[in-house]
């Protein structure tokens, strides 16, 4: 729908500062970032990560007591899906050398890794291959590929400041010494990356860099990094085979504690199916779908943290998931898109953040939390009272997007941004003439399961990789190394499971007697037996309906 009348008028005091704004920003006169003293007392009190009573202490598995959200832990306390005792892992119905569970951007470059190296591999996806956060990413993939004006030891620098400096170092330098290799290897299977008429890759700003080394495809980057690897790997029939709508609900072990396989259900025909593997990858990406604090999310609807619940039940400890990313800016209306990413990389083409009277009230490139805890704090009651009311009674800030075309030159946010100028038409809301409303949205799952630089777990024959691994990222993501991060370390976990293969050959019998134990245990903590997990995709019905339904699903027949 269109700006009601109500916010047309708001929209006037945008744009009466717009023109001041715009000769400001071209003589170099940035709204001044926050010193590094003044950030901790703005995250502290309005960051939703130190909310009190958000988090509570886990009560089992490998990282019991770490404190981390209600909603995760809700999932880690929970029993399995499938019955242990009924379960037949000794007739599989499928075999293959490797495993992938997720067909996202890190499981689908692992794919073409693995069976570069040999191993014949099977990809497991809860939806269709390639529907996953990868697909909805837009802003661009970092890397330090600028001889003379960059480097990886700036790339470096700028991820251990925006995560605060509690990064895992290898796994950081990992990241940004492969990342310009990674990105040849896209451009070399065909990506399109935005570039300028000599043949030179754009490059721009993000939150928290201090060089341009955002490169990018229009505002369509995770899209088109993710069709690229995912039609490679249909090229691949003979090593490639993908199974659709089955995801993954429990990790098999054999009888020396490595990983043998993984249980699947059809989500079609409600049947569960055994894979047996010499080796297994997770990659099931990130938890927006959880909804932590019933904050409204960019994920998509298989985001639901099961690669975390599986591998944890499995011994795999998890880290930095005391932290969540809150993208600044996510759509507040029309509230038919609401949670919708709105890139950075409008902030950094020239777009003003704004409160209710047209004023600029941050930094724009401030690390994501910072940015995000800002504009809380400006729509928050408790903070200035200076949000932008909707219709239904929620809070937003303007992002003044005709700037952009004021910046450099009528059309450009047409051509630049192409997705969401045809998503906001589809509401009557041209957003080169008219700014957006938006408010920070769940976006990244910061943390995730310990992994090494070889994406090894604490399981022999297991392998984590993209957004359900932590450590990387710290406790806050820097724009543009998520698309980063799948790729590098898909590729890695790829080529890793592959030697694995050849160095210890066919996985034993499998089992699941680590689930018993883990039922066990949580029976023994005094839980909610009631609850079952992974969720597998977001349940939005009534709760009595819900719960009827799980208790029907753990004690129904299985295989």
């Amino acid at each position: 729908m269109p700006y009601p009348e109500s916010l047309k008028k708001l929209i006037e005091k945008v744009v009466a500062t717009r023109p001041a704004r715009v000769e400001r920003k071209k003589n170099g006169q940035e709204f001044p970032p926050l010193k590094l003293e003044e950030r901790e007392p703005v995250l502290r009190n309005f960051h939703p990560d130190f909310i009190e009573g958000t988090r509570r202490s886990i009560k089992v598995g490998p990282s019991k007591g770490y404190a981390i959200s209600n909603e995760i832990v809700d999932l880690l306390e929970a029993k399995s899906r499938v019955n242990p005792y009924l379960i037949n892992l000794l007739d599989p119905d499928f075999e293959t050398d490797v495993l992938i569970i997720g067909a996202g951007g890190a499981g689908t470059a692992a794919a073409l890794l693995a069976a570069q190296n040999g191993a014949k591999v099977t990809i497991a996806t809860k939806l269709r291959h390639g529907d996953a956060n990868t697909m909805m990413a837009e802003g661009g993939i970092q890397a330090a590929d600028k001889v003379g004006k960059d480097s990886p030891y700036y790339h470096y620098l700028d991820i251990l400041g925006g995560g605060h400096f509690v990064n895992d170092p290898e796994l950081v330098y990992t990241m940004v010494k492969n990342a310009p290799d990674a990105l040849r290897w896209l451009e070399g299977m065909g990506t399109s990356f935005s570039k300028y008429e000599d043949g030179k890759m754009k490059t721009m700003h993000g939150g928290g860099t201090c060089r341009k080394r955002m490169h990018y495809a229009a505002d369509i980057t995770g899209a088109e990094i993710m069709k690229t690897i995912r039609d490679e790997s249909r090229n691949h029939e003979d090593m490639i085979n993908v199974i659709e709508f089955s995801p993954a609900v429990e990790i098999a072990l054999d009888d020396q504690g490595r990983c043998a396989g993984a249980v699947l259900y059809n989500l079609e025909t409600a049947e569960y199916h055994f894979v047996k593997a010499k080796a297994v990858i997770i990659a099931t990406g990130g938890s927006g779908r959880l909804h932590i604090q019933n904050f409204m999310t960019t994920n998509h609807y298989g985001a639901t943290a099961d690669g975390i619940v599986m591998a944890y039940r499995a011994g795999v400890p998890v880290s930095f998931l005391h932290t969540v990313q809150y993208h600044p800016t996510g759509v507040v209306f029309p509230e038919q898109a609401e949670g919708i990413l709105i890139t950075e990389k409008f902030r950094g083409a020239g777009a003003n953040v704004l409160n209710i009277n047209g004023e600029q009230f941050v930094y724009e490139r401030e690390p994501r939390d910072v940015e995000a805890a800002c504009i809380i704090r400006e729509c928050s009651p408790e903070g200035r009272g200076n949000g932008v009311p909707t219709p239904t009674g929620k809070f937003g800030v303007w992002l003044d997007s005709p700037m952009i075309d004021m910046l450099k030159g009528e059309g450009t946010v047409r051509k630049e941004f192409p997705g969401k100028h045809i998503l906001f038409r589809r509401f009557g809301i041209d957003i080169s003439t008219e700014p957006m409303l938006i408010h920070p949205t769940l976006h990244y799952q910061n943390g995730g399961l310990d992994i090494n630089n070889k994406c090894e777990t604490n399981v022999p024959g297991l392998y984590a990789a993209g957004e359900v691994a932590g450590g990387i990222h710290g406790e806050n993501r820097l724009m543009g190394n998520s698309l980063l991060d799948v790729i590098v370390f898909g590729r890695i976990a790829g080529i890793q499971a592959a030697e694995y293969i050849r160095e210890h050959g066919d996985s034993g019998t499998a089992n699941l007697n680590h689930v018993k134990q883990y039922n066990e245990e949580v029976e023994a903590a005094e839980i909610d037996v009631d609850r079952i997990a992974p969720m597998i995709l977001p349940d939005y019905s009534n709760p009595e309906v819900r719960k009827k339904q799980l208790t029907k699903d753990y004690f129904g027949t299985l295989l």
